[in-house]
């Protein structure tokens, strides 16, 4: 089974907001057995969106639209969507009637034509009810393809989504199997672990695919296969990953698509440990990692982003005879700052960053791209110093990873 993703709206092609429902309809039609095999984004033009559903005809069995299906008159999808299959327009009462609850009682006004025009769908199309708004999903088909077009108002498209058409996929369409597994490797580049799995790479079966997913300090290896039964191909995968090299299997830190903070947490939780962060370079965002899911106090104390000298002194309490000494970027700051972490929020470790990120030099004379990482534990505190490149994102990003790094290697060690 083939889908398509069409994402209609001028606000996306200008890159005023980012195209958030490609990405959830992608991972959940994945999920339904689908192969996405193409994401568009299109104009509110009414060519442009009659030339993307014509050139789907036959390619795909399922096309998902979302956009352009509001009140305001450049929306005009409905209205295409309805030309094309050569239909008219007729008042779904149903429809009618939510959109009169929703106006008369929730927004306390009288309904307008304009809402009431919400009502409208195409006299042959199955109604997908939106039950959180006001326009509703359609469902027409032709040929052997089935076409959907959904509000683009994320929530409203996920609630009509999963109400509504998956239902009526496992209804109307064959169930298949897309199987994922995804390894977390840290501390090895794309090449040499590329290099190290040549042979085993080669020896996989015709029907596993290898990806290589990197990232700052991580690669993720997926591995991915396609079939009926679900728990044959599990086995199958499980069994190649069983027989990877030892040189890569030192470096795998998660048998799971999860983020490295995850990774960590779930070893400070199991050895009931807590951590803290002071953060100059990083601006904070170790913290926010760390703080991200529910259940964080569990084991993060806080964070300090002391990003001018002076807070690294006044707030943070790093010497400033260190500071004089040796610069603010430097192994000997790094190290005060993660112990005075670890002191402040009484917590078992903490990492500590410090660092000319770039574009130009800040407090410090050292060259852009260096950064000084500090490591706090209960039985001591060490530094590591790095010279990162740039630009200043790449500076940041790869700070982070090290430190993370560094970090996991000392909480195993207990």
């Amino acid at each position: 089974m083939k889908a398509s993703i069409i994402t209609i709206g001028d606000e996306i092609l200008i890159g005023q907001i980012v195209d958030t429902n490609s990405v959830y309809l992608a991972k959940e039609l994945d999920l339904l057995g689908f192969e996405v095999s193409e994401i568009i984004t299109i104009s509110d033009k009414k060519e442009s969106i009659e030339k993307a559903m014509s050139f789907q005809i036959g390619q795909v069995d399922l096309v998902i639209m979302t956009g352009g299906l509001g009140p305001t008159k450049d929306d005009v999808t409905k209205k295409v969507f309805c030309d094309f299959f050569e239909d008219h327009l007729v008042v779904d009462e149903q429809v009618l009637a939510h959109v009169t609850i929703l106006i008369e009682d929730y927004f306390k006004r009288p309904i307008s034509e304009v809402n009431k025009q919400q009502a409208l769908v195409p006299s042959t199309s199955t109604v997908l009810f939106n039950t959180v708004g006001t326009a509703p999903g359609m469902l027409m088909q032709k040929g052997n393809t089935t076409f959907v077009s959904f509000p683009g108002v994320p929530f409203e498209m996920k609630t009509i989504f999963s109400e509504q058409l998956v239902p009526y996929i496992k209804d109307h369409f064959k169930g298949i199997f897309n199987i994922h597994k995804t390894i977390i490797t840290y501390g090895i580049g794309e090449s040499l672990l590329a290099e190290y799995l040549e042979d085993w790479e080669n020896n996989l079966p015709s029907d596993i695919k290898l990806a290589y997913l990197p990232s700052p300090g991580k690669v993720r290896l997926r591995l991915s296969s396609r079939g009926f039964n679900q728990d044959f191909l599990s086995q199958s995968i499980e069994m190649q990953i069983d027989r990877m090299p030892e040189s890569v299997k030192e470096h795998i830190r998660a048998y799971e698509d999860i983020d490295f903070p995850e990774i960590i947490t779930k070893e400070l939780q199991i050895r009931n440990k807590t951590i803290s962060f002071a953060e100059s370079c990083t601006g904070g965002r170790l913290a926010v990692m760390f703080n991200a899911k529910p259940g964080s106090s569990a084991y993060f104390k806080g964070g300090m982003v002391c990003y001018a000298t002076e807070s690294k002194v006044n707030i943070l309490g790093v010497n400033q005879d260190t500071i004089n000494k040796y610069t603010v970027v430097s192994e000997e700051v790094a190290m005060e700052m993660a112990e005075q972490a670890r002191l402040k929020f009484n917590s078992d470790y903490a990492i500590a960053t410090t660092g000319n990120a770039g574009p130009s030099k800040g407090d410090s004379d050292v060259e852009v791209g260096t950064v000084c990482i500090g490591i706090a534990t209960p039985t001591g505190v060490f530094t590591k110093k790095y010279e990162l490149g740039q630009p200043r994102e790449k500076v940041i990003n790869s700070a982070i990873a090290k430190g993370l790094e560094l970090i996991y290697n000392e909480i195993l060690k207990k």
